[in-house]
């Protein structure tokens, strides 16, 4: 890019110095033949001016072809299919306002040119925005890069979505939305041990799932000076882009739902995988804690859900064996309710 740009503001430079000393009337300042050494370099100077120029242009070029890929990877198809109909739109309004514009007195002339790209930028960003839509409208629908997945941070921190994603069960395009990734950055530099620990692995489980997502992987850039909580950001992208999310946050599923987006909760397909433990059935557990109500201890299976033992505040640090009493499931979690057996 750099070489190309360097090569064509050279041969423009120097032709714009061969006109330039054409016009300048050399040989009434110069005896034959020493102006046409004169005009050879001017020639030579235009030559590396727009080498040198073509140099600094090339390098802004490459960064913003750069930059234009890097948004275009962020983009599904449908996107950017509808943001090039909605500039020709514009093109078109443009153009009929320009009629009205070019008439104005004195301003109207240089008007024009602001008007028709004022004009087909909004167009353009409107019908990419509202792609989705667009899309219904006319009987289609958008499939992103095949039936996008948003990744909400508590889903990334929770560390069970790689494991799904290994097993290929999850089908689509894995995206994580920048404001996403920030939060995750805040949290592995937070103070916290604790906080600090998981926010390093989610971005690691980031990395993750780069490498193992089977149906693409990309980061999505938003608008920087969006001021919206993250749960609100991401319900609205998700709209946007038809797109469904996948969490752990009861709350942001619920709203989600309300909404009409679709959410894949890890922890109701934890909660559908694990075996089911009737009421009546015997189980052997470890008293670890005491219970928030009197008298009762409670203790953990080995996938991590809780149990809660009547009677078993005075069992703590003991392997006891009790009977399921009932059991409690929520998008949340599962509870067990037990008792001491032969109580």
């Amino acid at each position: 890019m750099i070489l190309v740009s360097r090569l064509t503001l050279a041969l423009l430079g120097g032709l714009a110095a061969y006109q330039v000393g054409a016009a300048l009337s050399l040989e009434e300042w110069f005896s034959s033949p020493w102006h046409y050494v004169a005009w050879a370099a001017i020639v030579v100077v235009g030559v590396l001016a727009g080498f040198l120029i073509g140099g600094m242009v090339g390098r802004w070029l490459r960064g913003r072809l750069k930059a234009l890929e890097r948004a275009a990877d962020r983009r599904s198809a449908a996107e950017l299919t509808i943001g090039a109909l909605g500039l020709v739109v514009g093109l078109v309004a443009a153009a009929l306002a320009g009629v009205a514009v070019v008439r104005l007195p004195i301003v109207g002339p240089y008007l024009l040119l602001p008007v028709v790209l004022v004009v087909a930028y909004v167009f353009s960003r409107i019908a990419a925005r509202k792609h989705v839509d667009i899309l219904r409208l006319v009987g289609a629908r958008s499939r992103g890069p095949a039936q996008t997945r948003l990744i909400d941070t508590s889903a990334i921190i929770d560390g069970r979505l790689i494991d799904v994603v290994r097993t290929k069960f999850l089908s689509g395009s894995i995206v994580v939305p920048d404001f996403v990734l920030l939060e995750l950055q805040r949290v592995a530099d937070s103070s916290d041990p604790l906080k600090r620990a998981r926010g390093r692995r989610g971005l690691e489980i980031v990395e993750e799932l780069k490498a193992e997502a089977n149906g693409g992987f990309s980061v999505r850039g938003t608008d920087p000076t969006e001021q919206e909580p993250v749960d609100s950001r991401l319900v609205r992208l998700a709209r946007d882009l038809g797109a469904s999310i996948i969490t752990t946050d009861y709350n942001l599923n619920k709203v989600a739902q309300i909404q009409g987006i679709d959410v894949l909760n890890v922890n109701e397909l934890a909660n559908a995988l694990k075996p089911a433990v009737l009421p009546g059935e015997p189980l052997q557990v470890k008293i670890i804690r005491e219970g928030k109500e009197y008298d009762q201890g409670v203790a953990y299976l080995d996938d991590g859900t809780m149990i809660v033992v009547e009677g078993g505040r005075k069992l703590l640090g003991q392997e006891v064996e009790v009977e399921v009493t009932s059991v409690l499931q929520s998008p949340s979690g599962k509870m067990i309710f037990t008792r001491l057996e032969g109580e």
